[in-house]
C-alpha cells in the first residue's frame, strides 16, 4: 500500500509541474493526505558571469596553507618587481606623443624570452575537437605559429562545431599580481611583419571592461595572407576592427577603448582541413596622421531625448 502511495506520488509530480496545479492534484487524491503544499521551482540561469574565462577553468583549487608557502618564494620577486615600478615611475619621462609614421614595437620575436609572454590553445585542449597548435622559433628566429586545423566534430552528442587554434599573450601585471592593461591610445594603427601560407587568420584584440558583461569584449578582423616566400607588413587601422563576444557579433557596436587593451592574439578557424603556418616578426603600433576615421561601423541610431536630428 505505500509503495502504491509513492508511485502515485511521483508520478504526480512528474506530471504536474506547476505548483498550483500539483496542489489540486493532490487534493483531488484521496489516497494520499498531506498537510502541507509541495512548492517546486524549475531551474533559472542568471545574467551573472562567474567565471572570466566563461567556464573553461585550468587552474587547480589549492589549500589556504599551500598559497602562504608560495606566497613567501614569490616575495622576494614581487618586492624587486615593486622597486621597478617605483624606480620607472620617477626617472622615466613618458611618452605625451606618437611621432608620425614611425613604428613602435610592442613584441619583437627574435628576442629571448618573447615566446614565454604568449599561450596557445585549441579545441583539443577542452576535448572539444582534434586540432593541435604549437608556438616555437622558427629556423630564421622568428616566432612560428602552427598546427593542424581539424573541423571533425566529437561524436558526444554536446559539440555542435569544432575546428580552431589560437595563441595569445599572458596579461601583463604589477607587482604583488595586480592585473594591468596595455595603453594604446597614442597609437591609430596595428602593424604586423608576417610570413603566411595562404590562410586567412582572425586578429583578436581583447578588451575586458569591470562588469562582467565585458569581460568577453574581444575585437576583431581578418588577416589574409598571401602565402610564399616573401614576407609581407600588415597595417590594418583600429577603427577596423569590429565588437564581438563569444564568438558573436554585437548588434550594438562601440569603437574600442584604447587604454583597457588586456590581451591580443591571432586565431585560425577558416574551416579547412590541414596544416597551417604563420611566421611573425614583430607586432607593433603607428599614428597615421592621415588616418581620421575612428569608427567604421556606425549604427546610424540616435538617442532617445535626441528628436528630428
Amino acid at each position: 500500500m505505500a509503495l502504491c502511495k509513492t508511485n502515485i506520488f511521483i508520478n504526480l509530480i512528474r506530471n504536474n509541474r506547476h505548483y498550483s496545479t500539483l496542489c489540486k492534484s493532490l487534493t483531488k487524491t484521496n489516497s494520499l493526505n498531506y498537510s502541507k503544499p509541495i512548492l517546486i521551482s524549475s531551474q533559472r540561469w542568471l545574467f551573472h558571469e562567474k567565471s572570466r574565462k566563461g567556464g573553461y577553468e585550468t587552474e587547480k583549487k589549492v589549500s589556504n596553507l599551500e598559497h602562504l608557502k608560495s606566497g613567501f618564494k614569490e616575495l622576494k620577486q614581487e618586492l624587486k618587481l615593486f622597486g621597478q615600478e617605483v624606480k620607472e615611475l620617477i626617472v622615466t619621462d613618458p611618452l605625451l606623443i606618437a611621432r608620425p609614421g614611425e613604428t613602435d614595437l610592442i613584441w619583437c620575436f627574435n628576442e629571448p624570452g618573447v615566446l614565454e609572454k604568449f599561450v596557445t590553445t585549441s579545441d583539443s585542449d577542452h576535448n572539444e575537437g582534434f586540432s593541435k597548435c604549437s608556438l616555437e622559433m622558427s629556423s630564421a628566429g622568428r616566432a612560428r605559429f602552427h598546427g593542424y586545423l581539424d573541423i571533425r566534430v566529437p561524436k558526444d552528442g554536446r559539440i555542435k562545431k569544432a575546428g580552431y587554434c589560437a595563441m595569445r599573450s599572458k596579461r601583463i601585471r604589477k607587482s604583488f599580481k595586480r592585473p594591468a592593461t596595455f595603453d594604446w591610445h597614442l597609437y591609430n594603427t596595428l602593424v604586423l611583419k608576417i610570413r603566411g601560407d595562404g590562410r586567412s587568420y582572425l586578429l583578436n584584440i581583447s578588451c575586458e571592461g569591470y562588469y562582467d558583461i565585458t569581460w568577453n569584449d574581444i575585437y576583431h578582423y581578418v588577416l589574409y595572407t598571401r602565402g610564399g616566400p616573401y614576407w609581407q607588413i600588415a597595417k590594418i587601422p583600429f577603427s577596423k576592427f569590429v565588437l564581438g563576444s563569444k564568438g558573436r557579433l554585437q548588434d550594438k557596436q562601440n569603437r574600442m577603448r584604447f587604454d583597457k587593451v588586456t590581451h591580443f592574439g591571432i586565431s585560425c578557424g577558416d574551416k579547412i582541413n590541414g596544416p597551417f603556418d604563420l611566421e611573425i616578426e614583430y607586432i607593433g603600433l603607428e599614428f597615421d596622421p592621415t588616418h581620421d576615421e575612428e569608427f567604421a561601423y556606425e549604427m546610424y541610431k540616435t538617442d532617445k531625448y535626441i528628436v528630428g536630428v
